[in-house]
């Protein structure tokens, strides 16, 4: 759960989750002159016993007994001449606290499951396809400590297989889980003809990606052909299957 703020007449509701932090408020005088800015906050519509009448003061959100991870609605309300201002709302931010208790994979799916979640995050799965990580599939988490059990469809392609899982939150860090692999039966994937002028045709359906000159991406998508009319002559890079290819259009 992302933190949202919203600005109603006199009021700031912050929406987030518990991460084990307070909240600091700013706390301007108000422009009658008579006393502060804000004259009550609630939490998850309990009013707070926090002091705040002075200039800042701080929401102490661990006398609520707040789990990790659980929703919370903060409302502060103010006088009409004012407004405070939260100094540190990032901390209602989810955060990436996962522990992976176990992983696998199958010739159709990716399992896991996790413990000490710490606010509901999409879980990316990752392919490593064409000497690369690939995006192939976005799980939203539970967000709470006693985590979840997910799954998702993969492809795979011949060969080994390896996957893993990455998530990222606020601070832009990503985190990523072990990887886990597989190796498939299914015979490599060829295509043809390898200077084409409307289609290009694949052995079997697989996740491919063509590329100009420049690094520019053209196409992207899984089946078993490409119509590739609308491109200019000349050199493409083509990735399938686990292969790095190239071919001509004339």
């Amino acid at each position: 759960m992302a933190v949202t703020s919203v600005t109603k007449a006199d009021e700031i509701e912050l929406k987030g989750t518990f991460q084990g932090d307070n909240l600091f408020v700013k706390n301007p005088f108000a422009q009658s002159g008579v006393g502060f800015c804000v004259y009550e906050v609630t939490v998850n519509g309990l009013t707070t016993t926090d002091e705040i009448n002075s200039s800042a003061f701080e929401v102490d959100l661990s006398v609520y007994g707040f789990k990790i991870g659980e929703p919370l609605i903060i409302a502060i309300k103010y006088k009409e001449d004012c407004k405070p201002m939260v100094l540190n709302a990032e901390t209602l931010k989810p955060r990436s606290t996962f522990e992976i208790v176990s992983l696998s994979v199958d010739e159709d799916n990716i399992k896991w499951k996790t413990k000490k979640e710490a606010g509901s995050l999409d879980f990316n799965v990752q392919q490593f396809r064409w000497n690369k990580w690939v995006n192939v599939g976005t799980v939203t988490g539970k967000g709470t400590p006693d985590g979840g059990t997910y799954s998702a469809k993969v492809r795979l392609h011949s060969g080994q297989n390896r996957f893993r899982l990455k998530q990222t939150d606020h601070r832009g860090k990503p985190r990523y889980s072990k990887e886990t692999s597989i190796t498939s039966s299914k015979q490599a994937v060829t295509f043809s003809p390898s200077r084409v002028d409307d289609i290009i045709t694949f052995s079997d359906e697989t996740m491919y990606e063509i590329y100009d000159v420049y690094g520019g991406i053209m196409f992207k998508g899984y089946g078993k052909e490409i119509k590739v009319n609308g491109l200019a002559k000349g050199k493409y890079y083509l990735n399938m299957d686990n292969k790095l290819t190239t071919f001509n259009k004339k």
